[in-house]
């Protein structure tokens, strides 16, 4: 290699290094831990169903998260009854939680009919919850999640 080719070569790794070094400092993200703190039906008719979601998001990274939206799908028993999305952005701050209401529209009579008939009842529905986390700044743009937990109705 020519003495011009080396400096030109060292130049560049010289320039290069802050950006290598900053890559290696991007700290690895865990996908956020969410959960249904609640269901409640808020009315509808036997086509369309409305109910509201309590769910809850807990960071387990030594960093706030600045979460621009979550989307997700919901299922109550094996069941898919809707999907949702946040309307407004918010922080989860790191190793903390924060509690937000989401409003679902269903369209399936027969498995939001078993949920309606069991309205007074104490039993816990298992439910799953698969989706996107959208971060509005860092270098991890969309963290996927899918949880399984239990909820009363």
């Amino acid at each position: 290699m020519r003495d011009g080719a080396r400096v030109r070569l060292a130049t560049l790794l010289v320039a290069c290094l802050p950006w290598f070094v900053g890559c290696a400092a991007i700290p690895k993200l865990e996908a956020p831990k969410l959960s249904v703190v609640a269901l409640k039906m808020q009315g509808g008719d036997f086509f369309s169903q409305r109910v509201q979601v309590r769910l809850r998001v807990f960071n387990p990274n030594s960093i706030e998260l600045p979460i621009s939206g979550i989307a997700y799908r919901i299922e109550i028993n094996d069941a898919e009854i809707g999907n949702g999305s946040t309307a407004a952005p918010f922080t989860v701050p790191a190793m903390g939680e924060a509690e937000f209401d989401m409003q679902i529209t269903a369209n399936l009579a027969g498995a939001l009919g078993k949920l309606l008939s069991r309205k007074n009842s104490s039993e816990e529905l298992a439910y799953r919850l698969v989706g996107d986390v959208s971060l509005s700044s860092g270098f991890l743009r969309r963290i996927p999640f899918d949880e399984r937990g239990r909820v009363k109705l």
